[in-house]
């Protein structure tokens, strides 16, 4: 008799289908919760990258700006630096002997930074041509060497961190002088 109860009760179905459709939602809710938290991390990833390159580009933009401007240039606005101690540790080894840090920008009409970039630029104590440039060295230019430092930051203050990003460049310029005899 204990024999036909256990087996009428193994056979007995009632109940199966919700405990399978349970074990079902408890999937479908597992893959549905995945997705989710697969999505938002997309989007924060996405939203820093986004940051990460617009920072970027104003840097690299802050030292386009000031590049086309000749007063830039002119080593008169720049204050001496004595001690090369006081330059961000990246630039110490650097020989610079002054620094600006108010250039002037050149920016095309309709462009303007929300928040503009931190640019300094920095005169060296560098002499000599330049490698590379097929320049004879007596000839009647003199080179000028110096590194244009830009800090920019996101443009959209859409999170509590905001992307920066530096970019440096070292740049030669040329200046004719006098030819001796004219």
């Amino acid at each position: 008799m204990t024999t036909m109860k256990a087996n009428f009760f193994l056979k007995d179905q009632s109940g199966a289908a919700l405990v399978i459709s349970l074990i079902i939602m408890i999937v479908l809710t597992v893959i549905a919760l995945a997705s989710s938290f697969t999505s938002i991390f997309e989007i924060k990833l996405s939203g820093n990258k986004r940051g990460v390159t617009d920072a970027f580009y104003i840097a690299d933009g802050g030292v386009q700006a000031v590049l086309p401007v000749i007063g830039n240039f002119d080593t008169s606005n720049y204050t001496l630096i004595p001690n090369s101690g006081t330059l961000p540790p990246t630039l110490q080894g650097e020989s610079i002997d002054s620094g600006f840090s108010a250039p002037a920008f050149a920016l095309p009409s309709g462009v303007s930074f929300t928040v503009s970039p931190n640019v300094t630029m920095y005169h060296t104590r560098k002499t000599g041509t330049p490698r590379g440039l097929g320049v004879s060295a007596t000839g009647s230019m003199e080179y000028q060497y110096y590194i244009i430092d830009s800090i920019g930051r996101d443009q959209i203050d859409s999170s509590l961190i905001r992307s920066n990003c530096q970019v440096r460049e070292k740049v030669v310029r040329f200046i004719p002088t006098s030819q001796g005899g004219n």
